[in-house]
């Protein structure tokens, strides 16, 4: 497949923004990394944050990686399931992880705790999404 100047530079873009996020992510801390540094839950809640942004943000690189790839197959073939679809997923995971997460949070409620328990599992389920989509790019 030949690519035109335009998908070139939405690619590079691509992996630009990919090895930003990653770079990012190594100058933020991992869950590991903010419950070695902080005691408090106030700390760790604050510390968590920063690594659930990250994480949000290298998510949506991916998925606009994959609609991307998935409306350049719909132009080309005509088909659009699998965009309209992959578009479904996307919305139904969102609704997953935060059903999920939520209850993990509820169970706690009011231990100060339940913050970082949702924070923990809301990275911990985006960083498979990510697993995920990227396993599909390779």
């Amino acid at each position: 497949m030949k690519l035109t100047l335009n998908k070139r530079l939405l690619l590079g873009c691509f992996f630009y923004s990919l090895l930003s996020a990653n770079c990012l992510a190594f100058k933020t801390k991992s869950i590991d990394d903010c419950e070695k540094r902080f005691d408090t839950a106030d700390e760790l809640s604050r510390c968590l944050d920063v690594v659930k942004e990250a994480t949000d943000r290298e998510l949506q690189t991916w998925i606009n990686n994959q609609v991307f790839i998935l409306e350049e197959f719909s132009l080309s073939t005509g088909r659009t399931s699998s965009l309209t679809m992959f578009i479904r997923s996307q919305r139904n995971f969102i609704s997953y992880r935060e059903n999920n997460c939520r209850w993990q949070y509820l169970h706690l409620s009011p231990n100060k705790m339940a913050a970082s328990a949702f924070k923990k599992c809301y990275i911990l389920t985006t960083s498979d999404r990510i697993k995920e989509l990227s396993r599909l790019n390779k």
